[in-house]
């Protein structure tokens, strides 16, 4: 059915009273949301603190004992499995005098010791000793003096997800109907064997955390930001991968869902169709030609699947607040600052395929961080220099409101609209808004 105005999944029940409701309205957020460190400190501990953030993926701790250095918000976290492979959260934060007590990102320990005083840890947060503990009198009592943990910590296959929230609602119901995407986008993989194995690309912009996530389901921007991209795609055929957002995309077959709890994802897999589609309108990559001859020679009769699954997922879907789906690369959004912030890629390779089939999907995931996560990242940095700009208070989300025929509903009451249809923020902004005013799911 087609529904307009403006479809609410949710209607938000606000206090008038809250100081937060007056910078967000329906169709525009006020610049100081991205300018003022007052709101960012507070997004640091309602936001981050209060709904589950992504810390890490299951495959970077293969084995029991092993850890992961990560954060959550600002927080510096050591994510550990024990050893019995059960998964835990702990502050990278002495008890003593405040230290972190990993400096390492990966590796495989059992317990941590503070290179400041020499206190000592289990990997699952106790404290195990103190140098000289007679110096801190008799009454000293080391199960008072763990490092914290993070409260609650869940993994959803494979995706680790952690919350200071008691109140917080089940992981599987947070994610809600971002789970049919994710599942999706895990399933590509034979029995759904995801694997994160090597280095983190790093890249760093000098702009609010938020402006990634605004960027992340926008179908606008691509046809002007990444314009020099898609000229190059266009000179391989009209077809090739992106391609089709320099037409009038809002006229083609993708869509954006909106999908609750500040979830979103854009949905470019009715550009492609058939077995095989995939992989043939993708862009070019070293030793591609080869590669396809090698697949489809050793293996015939699985050729058209194991191409396609060298290639991204062609879908954007987004987790709030700080977890991306790119193509076939986790990207974690790290706040750093009111004004600064880290981007974080991880390829993934996957399980039950040839080799040489990860070895492609690597040479596909060094395409966009290289040519095209430069032209958003200029894009943040320009939005946060306009925002300097004190006069004009507003930031416009506006565009899809109002407009007659874009928008549906499902089955599942999930709205579904134009791919250029700025629903993507007005989703989650009501999310931030619910954490904010600190309201009860």
């Amino acid at each position: 059915m087609v529904v307009t105005p403006e479809i609410s999944r949710h209607t938000a029940e606000v206090s008038p009273e809250s100081p937060w409701n007056a910078y967000v309205r329906q169709d525009r957020v006020h610049r100081t949301l991205y300018t003022d460190e007052h709101v960012f400190n507070e997004e640091m501990v309602k936001v981050f603190g209060h709904t589950w953030v992504y810390l890490a993926h299951e495959s970077q701790l293969p084995e029991p004992n092993s850890f992961v250095s990560t954060k959550l918000g600002l927080r510096p976290i050591v994510v550990t499995r024990d050893r019995h492979g059960e998964l835990h959260a702990v502050f990278n934060r002495c008890a003593h005098r405040a230290a972190t007590v990993c400096r390492e990102e990966a590796g495989v320990a059992k317990s941590f010791q503070c290179p400041y005083h020499g206190w000592t840890f289990k990997n699952t947060g106790e404290l195990v000793g103190a140098p000289w503990p007679q110096g801190y009198g008799a009454d000293f009592d080391k199960s008072k003096f763990g490092l914290g943990k993070v409260t609650r910590v869940q993994s959803y296959r494979g995706f680790i997800f952690g919350t200071l929230s008691e109140s917080a609602p089940s992981l599987p119901d947070y994610l809600g109907e971002a789970k049919p995407w994710l599942d999706y986008w895990i399933d590509r993989a034979p029995d759904g064997e995801v694997i994160v194995r090597s280095a983190a690309h790093r890249m760093g912009y000098r702009g609010n955390w938020k402006l990634a996530f605004d960027n992340a389901g926008d179908g606008y921007h691509p046809s002007f930001s990444h314009r020099s991209l898609l000229e190059m795609a266009s000179r391989m055929g009209d077809s090739k991968d992106m391609s089709y957002f320099g037409k009038t995309p809002d006229d083609g077959p993708m869509k954006v869902y909106s999908l609750g709890n500040g979830h979103s994802v854009i949905d470019q897999r009715p550009n492609f169709e058939g077995p095989g589609s995939i992989w043939a309108n993708q862009r070019p990559q070293p030793g591609r030609e080869k590669f396809e001859e090698l697949i489809r020679s050793k293996y015939p009769e699985d050729a058209e699947r194991l191409l396609d699954v060298s290639a991204g997922a062609q879908i954007n879907l987004s987790i709030f607040p700080n977890l991306l789906l790119i193509g076939n690369q986790i990207q974690v959004i790290e706040p750093l600052g009111v004004e600064r912030t880290q981007l974080t890629w991880n390829a993934t390779s996957i399980g039950g395929v040839p080799e040489e089939v990860n070895t492609m999907r690597m040479r596909t995931q060094e395409d966009f961080p290289a040519f095209g996560e430069p032209d958003d990242q200029a894009n943040f940095e320009e939005v946060q220099r306009g925002l300097a700009v004190s006069e004009e208070e507003w930031i416009l989300m506006n565009r899809g409101l109002n407009v007659e025929g874009w928008q549906t509903m499902d089955e599942n009451g999930v709205v579904v609209t134009a791919v250029t249809d700025e629903i993507h923020m007005r989703g989650y902004y009501e999310e931030w808004l619910r954490l904010m005013n600190g309201e009860a799911k």
